[in-house]
């Protein structure tokens, strides 16, 4: 749990409406992975810094129980050219705690890294938090997913 500035930056990507109540997020955000993979969307967002892949959080209701905003897709050096069908977002500048997820992707290792997020007592502020696939992450049963929060 290492705390951490991070630099204003943009994203191009998917993104979906989801909600943590009843499990609805694993569903759509299931579908959501599934789509960017099968419709090969890294390949279609212009303007990549590289391949990594970020699963952003934002635009929260309130905390983490109510509706937010999912967006998969990597950080861009500009967001003068959307694709049809894609959100582009600027995240501002702003503290963080940073979390790690290890093990196998497949079995829930980064649903059991949040489920000790939302159990510990940060001063969260809901303003955007997210996973970082990068090299670590190529190997989905044996990966290294870092979570960053954000933090008051």
């Amino acid at each position: 749990m290492d705390k951490v500035t991070i630099n204003a930056f943009k994203v191009i990507g998917i993104s979906v409406r989801t909600t943590n109540e009843s499990g609805q997020s694993a569903k759509d955000i299931g579908e959501l992975w599934n789509k960017f993979m099968t419709e090969g969307i890294l390949d279609k967002i212009p303007n990549k810094v590289d391949a990594t892949i970020y699963s952003i959080y934002t635009e929260y209701e309130s905390d983490h129980t109510k509706p937010y905003t999912t967006i998969l897709g990597c950080k861009v050096s500009t967001i003068d050219t959307v694709p049809n069908g894609m959100t582009a977002k600027t995240f501002n500048s702003g503290n963080y705690r940073k979390f790690v997820a290890q093990g196998d992707l497949t079995k829930g290792a980064v649903y059991g890294e949040w489920s000790k997020i939302w159990n510990t007592d940060l001063e969260r502020e809901y303003t955007a938090d997210f996973e970082v696939y990068g090299e670590k992450a190529q190997n989905p049963t044996n990966a290294e997913v870092d979570i960053f929060i954000a933090i008051k």
